[in-house]
């Protein structure tokens, strides 16, 4: 293994908070990272176990720019209760969005990046593909399927009926149990 490739995976593995908003790895994803960080021929340099996000409709994903976020299932009222706080307090359009899981590996070569790939893709992880850079790295990039994104506010008015948003919460629900079933069944193989 290259001295490189553990220089970098110790420098990664050594930073007190991760590039995430929360500064800290989802309490859904955390085992798996673990378990991924412990192998010699890989470490995570990203890493999210589904997400429900409010977001202003807007080109820059900027930390401001986030009206709602969680990665734990969510109930119709919190729901109604944020899309109404950021009806009163922003005037442009706003998303919803269920993002599914994705996770990122840098691993030590080609081969390790395949077996990765190859246990991903029998673990249910759909949309998955290997990266390389010209300084001899490659990156995995693993994403579930599961997404949602539609606009529910537009100039603090609500766009969806309530009926419309308990079917929503219900799928993204359903979404987070599928996303995380992919991440113990990964958890297994690894």
């Amino acid at each position: 293994m290259s001295d490189n490739f553990l220089q970098a995976k110790k420098s990664v593995l050594e930073k007190r908070a991760d590039k995430s908003h929360e500064g800290q790895i989802d309490r859904h994803i955390l085992k798996l990272c673990g378990i991924i960080n412990d192998k010699d021929q890989y470490y995570t340099t990203s890493s999210c176990s589904g997400r429900i996000i409010l977001l202003k409709d807007v080109e820059i994903k900027d930390k401001e720019n986030f009206l709602f976020k969680s990665h734990d299932k969510i109930s119709f009222s919190d729901l109604k209760k944020e899309i109404e706080k950021a009806a009163a307090n922003y005037k442009g359009r706003v998303k919803f969005k269920f993002d599914a899981c994705i996770l990122h590996v840098a691993c030590k070569d080609l081969v390790s990046a395949q077996k990765l790939y190859d246990k991903a893709k029998l673990s249910g992880w759909k949309r998955n593909g290997i990266q390389s850079s010209t300084n001899g790295r490659f990156v995995l990039e693993l994403n579930s399927s599961e997404r949602l994104e539609f606009p529910v506010l537009d100039k603090g008015k609500v766009l969806v009926s309530d009926e419309f948003l308990k079917i929503i919460v219900s799928e993204s629900n359903k979404s987070f149990e599928k996303c995380w079933d992919k991440i113990k069944r990964l958890e297994r193989v690894v």
